[in-house]
């Protein structure tokens, strides 16, 4: 048993899915690290997390910033102020077209949801191998399962990521999940340029149930983390369909989800 209190890392921390593994972790007890890169945010959530009785610990980071997030993998390897959890979850949608001659959406897509979740991830698996025990989740996404351009393209690497860690890690009590919510009720996608009227009631999901979901896959050391048993049906038939077939639903709900055509 450990005499301290536990501590989790979250990237993202001050808004949707992010905010909801903060505020879930902080009810249960553990001390946090919040990590974003808005620092009035930050405060603010750091208030709110520690009148809930939580030491919160703040630490501004623009994770598109390879110098950033080396600092950020430095505190996770930290072991006077071990880490027992980190929760990578910033990010964000790619509303831009593959053949857009300016890559600048693409570039920061990879660096924040690819780069920083291999480099952050590798550094809590060395410090908790080390210790010998922790816990790392990647929020992946649905749409790695299916083709809807660059973003689709980073969450199938964060997930592949994620299982390849599971592998490295496997016998060490330190679990490693990918959490691949589909629709989740944030400012993500209006942030996104999703028109979300366009995606039926049945398909949202509440960002509380999906953190709580996952913990619960974190806590059975299940690899892959599926909110919603219509999303794991979903998933299943992506992972059985001809990819041709993949592609044209892809297609369909690119065309339906956006308010306007991407350039």
């Amino acid at each position: 048993m450990l005499s301290r209190k536990r501590a989790a890392l979250v990237t993202g921390a001050t808004s949707g899915i992010g905010a909801a593994f903060a505020r879930t972790l902080a009810d249960r007890g553990w001390d946090l690290v919040l990590v974003a890169r808005d620092r009035d945010r930050l405060r603010r959530m750091a208030v709110e997390l520690g009148s809930r009785g939580s030491a919160v610990e703040v630490l501004p980071a623009d994770l598109s910033d390879r110098a950033d997030v080396g600092r950020v993998a430095v505190r996770l390897e930290d072991p006077v102020r071990p880490v027992d959890m980190l929760v990578n979850n910033a990010g964000f949608g790619v509303h831009a077209a593959m053949t857009s001659a300016d890559t600048t959406p693409h570039d920061r897509a990879l660096e924040v949801m690819g780069r920083a979740v291999l480099v952050l991830s590798g550094a809590a698996g060395r410090a908790m191998r080390a210790r010998g025990h922790g816990a790392i989740v990647n929020v992946s996404s649905t749409a790695g399962f299916v083709t809807m351009g660059s973003y689709s393209a980073v969450k199938a690497f964060v997930t592949s990521c994620t299982e390849g860690l599971a592998n490295e890690l496997r016998g060490t009590d330190v679990t490693v999940t990918a959490l691949c919510p589909g629709w989740v009720r944030t400012e993500f996608h209006s942030r996104a340029g999703i028109r979300s009227s366009s995606i039926p009631d049945f398909l949202w999901l509440d960002a509380r149930r999906v953190v709580e979901t996952c913990l619960r896959d974190v806590r059975r050391g299940r690899v892959i983390s599926v909110p919603g048993l219509r999303y794991r049906l979903l998933i299943w038939f992506a992972r059985h369909l001809p990819r041709r077939t993949v592609r044209w639903i892809s297609r369909r709900i690119s065309s339906s989800r956006h308010d306007s055509p991407t350039h």
